[in-house]
């Protein structure tokens, strides 16, 4: 992984072709919520299958905790919809054949020449697409389990929910004032 890509730096706001055929920027789907970007070296790959699966089984958590999910392979858009559908997924899946981020982000798995993938990562992103956490998933158990997820995922929205303790003083006056820029998800309706 590129030097610069570490935690507390802004990950890189790639613009790539989506399963549905549009292309769209990582920004774009994040908006104002934490993501998490898993780069896969596609559906040939077990473990990212199992990954996958284990996150189709978590994502009506991320919906209604508003968080956001994407998976990115150097997959063609063929197999990239194979592997989406074979799985029952609901989120975005981002095809990168020409290995874009593979080659930006410097995450050649040269060890596997024949399908000349990226390593795998699992990254955390806060709201901006700064990054709370790395994981490599080159080796099955380096990749986050569920339960990491919750915890990054806890930490950020902690962080960056002034709402997240409704106990917090003046939280509730400042609704009863109709005061909601404190409040997910009034506080973008406000502005």
């Amino acid at each position: 992984m590129r030097e610069d890509i570490v935690p507390g730096a802004t990950f890189p706001d790639y613009e790539l072709t989506e399963h549905s055929k549009e292309r769209r920027k990582l920004s774009d789907v994040q908006g104002n919520d934490p993501m998490i970007v898993v780069l896969a070296r596609g559906m040939y790959c077990p473990k990212d299958q199992w990954q996958q699966r284990r996150l189709v089984e978590f994502y009506p958590e991320l919906r209604v905790g508003y968080v956001k999910i994407v998976t990115i392979s150097t997959d063609n858009l063929i197999q990239t919809n194979e592997f989406r559908t074979g799985l029952n997924a609901e989120w975005p899946f981002f095809s990168d054949p020409r290995r874009v981020i593979q080659q930006d982000l410097e995450i050649k798995e040269y060890t596997d020449p024949h399908h000349n993938p990226m390593t795998p990562h699992t990254l955390v992103l806060e709201p901006g697409m700064l990054i709370h956490k790395i994981y490599n998933g080159y080796w099955f158990f380096g990749r986050p389990t569920i339960e990491d997820l919750r915890q990054d995922l806890r930490d950020i929205l902690i962080r960056i929910r002034p709402d997240w303790d409704l106990a917090t003083p003046r939280l509730r006056e400042s609704w009863e004032a109709g005061e909601t820029e404190n409040f997910y998800p009034y506080r973008q309706k406000a502005k």
